[in-house]
């Protein structure tokens, strides 16, 4: 099956991927307890959150404030405390997104 998310350039995202990052962020924030999980429109095609943030998992573009504080918000004061600088990566953003995707997806 071929990837309907692009590749990263020696770990940067282009902008498209950006945006799908901040639409599944918003996503996650939507998902209701007991609904099946979300998935975001990609270039005509839906994509699972959860592969979003996982294509995200190795870009080391750095992460703008307004969308690190919702991470923030969303991944909650214990593992909020991993994201305390603010030249936070999307990368180390994506691996605790997903794992919280993952675990969601477990129950």
């Amino acid at each position: 099956m071929p990837t309907l998310l692009p590749p990263l350039h020696e770990g940067h995202a282009p902008f498209v991927l950006h945006q799908a990052f901040h639409d599944a962020l918003d996503a996650y924030e939507d998902w209701a307890l007991d609904a099946p999980e979300p998935f975001v429109e990609f270039d005509r095609n839906n994509v699972a959150i959860s592969a979003v943030f996982g294509r995200m998992r190795t870009c080391t573009d750095i992460l703008p404030i307004r969308t690190l504080d919702a991470v923030r918000d969303v991944v909650g004061a214990k593992a909020a405390q991993e994201l305390a600088s603010d030249q936070i990566t999307y990368a180390h953003a994506a691996l605790l997104l997903r794992a919280l995707c993952v675990d969601r997806l477990r129950n």
